[in-house]
C-alpha cells in the first residue's frame, strides 16, 4: 500500500486536513473504475465525494467495513471539508437530497413496485 507524505492512506483528499481512522480496509472505485485503498474514514468521505462510485472491502478487511462505509458516506457531504453554504442538491448529502424530496411520491407506495 502507498500512503501519502503526511502517512494517511491513498483516499485521503489532500485537502482533507483528518487523519486516518483505523487500517486500510476498503477499496472506493469511481465511475471509470479508477480506485484509491482507504480506512473506514477516508473512504467514506471519498465515497461521498464521487459520483457513481462504489466500495468493496478488502480480502482482509473485518466484515462489514465496506457496508460500515457506504452507510457513512450517505450522510457526508461531498468534499465535506471545504467550507461555505450549500443549497444546491449536488452539494448536500445523498441523505440530505432525499429528505428535500419529500414532496414525491415514494418508490414503494406505487403499485407494482413490491412483490405481493
Amino acid at each position: 500500500m502507498v500512503v501519502s507524505v503526511d502517512g494517511r492512506c491513498p483516499a485521503a483528499h489532500p485537502d482533507d486536513p483528518t487523519p486516518c481512522a483505523g487500517p486500510v480496509v476498503v477499496t472506493v472505485l469511481d465511475a471509470f473504475d479508477a480506485g484509491a485503498d482507504g480506512c473506514e474514514h477516508h473512504g467514506a468521505r471519498l465515497l461521498a465525494s464521487l459520483d457513481g462510485a462504489r466500495v468493496y472491502a478488502l480480502p482482509d478487511a473485518p466484515a462489514g467495513s465496506a457496508v460500515r462505509v457506504f452507510t457513512a458516506a450517505d450522510t457526508i457531504r461531498p468534499f465535506c471539508w471545504i467550507d461555505g453554504p450549500r443549497t444546491d442538491p449536488s452539494q448536500l448529502s445523498r441523505a440530505e437530497t432525499r429528505a428535500r424530496c419529500t414532496d414525491l411520491p415514494s418508490l414503494a407506495s406505487r403499485s407494482g413496485d413490491l412483490p405481493s
